[in-house]
């Protein structure tokens, strides 16, 4: 039994507790896509674990994989190799031969290029990690592989062949005095070293055929950033560079597609919307109001500090998640932020050129004309959330079940698990398929 997670809005949905929460069942928890951009936070006994290449079942002990669909900073992953180790964990982390290498000359160039964006037109907000070079360079055939790491000479060469180009457009099209990230012989020095290390750790595989030779595991595939910033299906251009949707856990790792579709695809919704980076938002809180809330929340990016832009669930946004990923389920999280609001309210349909749609539309100009359509419900007050999470569902507020409940219909699918607060202990657990081991049932 395998469940894949995906983030339904635009990331920083709980992604990683979630992924925390089901890998109790799994043997191996596979990051399919992105790099060390993505922030998954996981909360265990008041100790917190702030993730950003490392995939979230590590926590747990379970196996770790980074996918080909990975973009891998090594001094990223290292580092926080030993910060786990320090921490008393022993992770046991893979990495695809198939995957490309983030050099220092991508984030120079990433920083470069954002600045060089119009900022109401085309700026998306990148995290500066070097994430979109390095997929720019695989897909024009220019980027490096780990497998191409471990032998020198094909690492030379791929150097030698590369940096002069790299250099020439940092200096000539955005005026940047280079230096050793754009040095050859100074690369070639720090990434052998790191491929000893890739080496004397035994970590490289062929993630395709290490799953195939584990059929018997409980996989979680663990998506990152969210549906809505998708290179094809989310809100071009103000997506990531990669495919965070369900169908990027099969290109991501190199199992076959019965793989992901006979588990269960769990959609991880947060009980209200919050982005980082440039694009439409249409139930975004104003100003003032979204200070005030995202002081509340916490509302700030994990991996840059960011303030993350908040504002009202957003029902449209959910369907188009749940039909482009096939949602079998969803969890549904940060139920706890909402209480003492003196309004609450959710989007349940957008007005475009005086049509009502209930999904979201493809260009992010149409996007940015919608009007919101509003359900108001009930508010709640302050619980004593644990308490709550550790009597169950029926504990919870009507309220909370309400709007838990309304959620749940509106999408047509189950919730398998709410989270209440930070942590394992403020999670409600509805239903677990990887611990249950079921096959789950699809409608026709």
């Amino acid at each position: 039994m395998n469940a894949t997670l995906i983030g339904s809005g635009f990331g920083d949905e709980g992604k990683g507790r979630m992924t925390d929460i089901f890998s109790a069942g799994a043997d191996i928890v596979v990051r399919f896509q992105g790099g060390n951009n993505a922030g998954h936070t996981i909360t265990v006994d008041g100790e917190e674990y702030a993730l950003r290449l490392v995939p979230s079942g590590v926590v747990r002990g379970k196996t770790g994989v980074l996918g080909n669909g990975c973009v891998v900073n090594l001094e990223t992953l290292f580092t926080e190799l030993d910060s786990l180790r320090d921490r008393g964990l022993n992770p046991e982390i893979y990495v695809s031969k198939r995957s490309h290498v983030v050099f220092p000359y991508h984030r120079v160039l990433d920083q470069a290029e954002e600045t060089a964006k119009d900022d109401d037109a085309t700026a998306v907000g990148t995290t500066g990690n070097g994430i979109g070079p390095a997929y720019a360079d695989k897909t024009s055939r220019r980027g490096i592989r780990i497998g191409e790491l471990l032998d020198p000479e094909t690492l030379r060469t791929r150097l030698e062949h590369v940096v002069p180009q790299k250099r020439a457009v940092a200096e000539a099209v955005f005026d940047i005095e280079t230096g050793d990230e754009f040095d050859v012989e100074t690369l070639f020095e720090r990434f052998r070293t790191y491929s000893q290390r890739l080496k004397r750790e035994d970590i490289v595989v062929d993630v395709s055929s290490f799953l195939a030779q584990r059929e018997d595991a409980a996989i979680v595939f663990e998506g990152a950033q969210g549906t809505q910033l998708d290179l094809d299906h989310g809100i071009y251009p103000f997506v990531t560079s990669s495919n965070p949707t369900a169908g990027g856990a099969i290109v991501g790792t190199g199992v076959s597609p019965q793989t992901v579709s006979d588990g269960e695809i769990i959609g991880v919704v947060k009980a209200y919307l919050s982005r980082v980076g440039s694009g439409p938002m249409p139930t975004e809180f104003d100003e003032e109001d979204a200070a005030d809330f995202r002081e509340q929340a916490g509302e700030f990016g994990t991996v840059t500090g960011r303030p993350r832009r908040t504002g009202w669930l957003d029902l449209p946004l959910l369907r188009y998640a749940t039909r482009v990923n096939g949602f079998t389920a969803i969890t549904l999280s940060h139920l706890d932020v909402l209480a003492g609001l003196d309004e609450l309210r959710v989007c349940d349909a957008y007005e475009l050129d005086g049509e009502c749609i209930d999904t979201a539309p493809t260009s992010p100009d149409e996007w940015s004309q919608c009007e919101p359509q509003y359900e108001e419900f009930e508010t709640w007050g302050d619980h004593d959330w644990l308490a709550l999470a550790e009597d169950g569902y029926e504990a919870l507020p009507e309220e909370v079940r309400a709007y838990a409940e309304y959620v749940s219909n509106e999408l047509g699918v189950p919730i398998y698990a709410l989270g209440v607060g930070p942590g394992r202990e403020a999670t409600i657990i509805q239903e677990n398929p990887l611990t249950q081991r079921r096959t789950p049932k699809r409608e026709t």
